[in-house]
């Protein structure tokens, strides 16, 4: 049976009706976004939820998030923080981490995100190196390309028991073609590094909806 992309548009839209109900901040952050033309490749209101969810499910008292853009993402996993927790943000882009620090501040949880700019390859071993606590989830959303190195610092920088997330390694199904952009081919060497890396129990789920066909990457870090 055929769906339309209209039709998994609809069941998302029914999804975050029933169970996502409308918030003034995050509302905010996603209208600020589009104003300030940042390009509209946050999660959806759902994924949103879920990602918090899947925080809250290990008892998550310190997050990093690799790749902010407007800070919406940031917003839903910062708020299923622990006592006393924390949040690493990790942007390039100045504009970006603009924007994302005011939507941040509006939901009133800038006492409990930290954004550091500048590129994430170089900004983990910086973390590394400063020897702190290590990070109970993991949420990987920026340049596809460099997926596979993202995970191996935050395979260093997850505790045991910890969950590591990487967003968007489906690529409408271009993953598996051996020829496919940049981005695939990123997706295909996390996917590699995944497989062979003993460290994680580690699987991935297709996805459909809002942000068309695509699919995330889950790892549970082990002994």
């Amino acid at each position: 049976m055929s769906v339309s992309e209209e039709q998994w548009t609809s069941v998302d839209q029914y999804i975050t009706n029933q169970l996502v109900p409308s918030d003034a901040a995050l509302d905010a952050a996603l209208a600020s976004s589009a104003a300030n033309g940042l390009p509209a490749i946050n999660v959806s209101p759902n994924q949103g939820k879920f990602l918090h969810v899947l925080a809250r499910s290990v008892g998550a008292k310190r997050i990093l998030e690799v790749g902010t853009l407007g800070g919406y993402s940031t917003i839903w996993l910062a708020r299923a923080l622990g006592s006393g927790g924390k949040l690493i943000t990790l942007e390039y882009e100045p504009k970006h981490a603009d924007v994302a620090r005011a939507n941040i501040e509006r939901a009133g949880l800038s006492h409990l995100v930290e954004i550091r700019l500048g590129k994430a390859i170089d900004t983990l071993p910086q973390i590394a190196a400063e020897g702190g606590q290590k990070f109970d989830f993991v949420f990987i959303d920026a340049d596809k390309p460099a997926n596979a190195d993202y995970f191996a610092w935050a395979l260093k920088l997850t505790r045991v028991g910890g969950l590591i997330i990487v967003d968007n390694v489906v690529r409408k199904g271009a993953v598996i073609e051996k020829d496919a952009d940049a981005n695939a081919q990123g997706a295909r060497r996390l996917f590699e590094a995944m497989a062979r890396e003993p460290r994680v129990s580690s699987t991935a789920v297709q996805t459909v909806g809002s942000k068309g066909y695509d699919g995330f990457a889950i790892a549970v870090v082990r002994e």
